[in-house]
């Protein structure tokens, strides 16, 4: 399954079901969007659902971004109705909630075909079986369900997650050891943007590719966040200047801001410039 390269830093979801947030979704500044026909949906709704969210995308008109159904887990009356329709709708991925096993993706690879899948990682179960289920061969992202996890390990809230790090550490390697994407889990006070901004710095330091969010008025702090700040970027051009200077005159040690710059410091580099440039086609296609 091709890897994921364009920017993931703002992952959104909207209801499946609401004619009016779809449509407001097609403006909305995210890099991503979860189309959500789980938990969003109420159980009456779901099958009305499939037609609403059917029409939305056959309709178009959310450019450039990526767009992904998360469907009812095979265990429910609607999973497989959803899987078969999600399967015949215009989408570029499809979600499965609470994944526990590679099998599960089997299953649902089984009815929709060679279609990309994503994993939501939202039990113990799931981060203990986290480097199997990332080597599928046709997950393509894996997805924090931190508010399930926190449920399941009876967990109180906490700023800083401590209770969940193993966990979310573990799916972190995971993911990157099978070089997939991986998306943290929602914030869900969104009128907190100082918490939210804490929570998207830790998870980018974590190794985490974005966030996903509950609410547009998230989706400023998401994407700074995950995007190269001006200091890094202006780092990376003058380590990547620097190697280029002593490799061109054959002698001496590179070093920027009192620290030798090697190999894999160019690399990182070269990696932030290459976001910097993504994330620059993206806005303009917005």
């Amino acid at each position: 399954m091709p890897k994921i390269t364009r920017p993931l830093r703002s992952v959104l979801y909207i209801p499946g079901s609401k004619d009016r947030a779809l449509d407001k979704a097609r403006g909305l500044a995210c890099d991503a969007i979860i189309f959500d026909l789980e938990d969003a949906v109420t159980p009456d709704e779901k099958p009305a659902a499939r037609d609403t969210l059917a029409a939305a995308l056959t309709q178009g008109g959310y450019g450039n971004r990526l767009k992904v159904i998360r469907i009812n887990g095979l265990d429910t009356p609607w999973g497989a109705d959803d899987a078969a329709a999600a399967a015949k709708m215009n989408a570029d991925a499809i979600l499965l909630p609470k994944v526990g096993s590679p099998e599960d993706l089997d299953a649902l690879a089984r009815i929709v075909g060679d279609i990309p899948l994503w994993a939501m990682m939202e039990t113990p179960g799931a981060m203990l079986n986290a480097p199997a289920i990332a080597a599928h061969p046709q997950l393509q992202a894996m997805v924090m369900g931190t508010n399930d996890l926190a449920k399941d390990l009876q967990t109180r809230f906490r700023a800083d997650r401590l209770p969940m790090m193993a966990g979310l550490g573990l799916c972190v390697l995971a993911a990157k050891a099978n070089d997939i994407a991986i998306i943290d889990g929602v914030y869900n006070a969104f009128k907190d943007d100082d918490g939210l901004r804490v929570e998207c710095d830790q998870g980018r330091d974590m190794g985490f590719d974005g966030k996903t969010l509950i609410h547009p008025a998230q989706l400023d702090v998401a994407n700074t966040a995950f995007s190269p700040s001006e200091a890094e970027v202006d780092l990376a051009r003058r380590q990547i200047a620097a190697l280029e200077e002593i490799e061109a005159s054959g002698q001496g040690v590179a070093v920027v801001d009192g620290k030798i710059v090697e190999n894999l410091h160019v690399a990182t580099a070269r990696e932030t410039l290459a976001k910097l440039d993504a994330i620059a086609d993206l806005n303009a296609e917005h």
